[in-house]
């Protein structure tokens, strides 16, 4: 059986331009179980997201929002908006190693 991915227990995972210099993800759950398991510490915490996205673990910044089932994360953006090695302007494709990181069996 495939492993369960951060996608699969949620509605939406997108990334978007926050400002020029960061990014900010959001995993919206599809309920509390999804949001149970993507808002455990010991599963998403700053370190995970500093090594999918190879960032200072201290600049990542973990919102969980309980009464909407959602999590936020913001990064600075490796390169700054619209500069020459900016390959997404609108950070609209940083999303995905977020949405394909696998959940642990036991955490389900």
């Amino acid at each position: 059986m495939p492993d369960t991915t951060l996608a699969d227990l949620a509605h939406e995972v997108r990334s978007k331009n926050a400002g020029p210099f960061w990014v900010t993800m959001e995993v919206f759950l599809r309920d509390a179980e999804g949001y149970r398991i993507a808002a455990d510490e010991s599963f998403l915490n700053e370190r995970v997201i500093a090594e999918l996205y190879r960032v200072a673990e201290s600049t990542v910044q973990v919102f969980r929002i309980p009464s909407l089932n959602v999590v936020k994360i913001s990064f600075p953006r490796p390169v700054s908006q619209g500069s020459l090695r900016d390959r997404d302007m609108h950070a609209g494709q940083h999303h995905v190693p977020l949405a394909r990181l696998a959940v642990r069996r036991d955490d389900r």
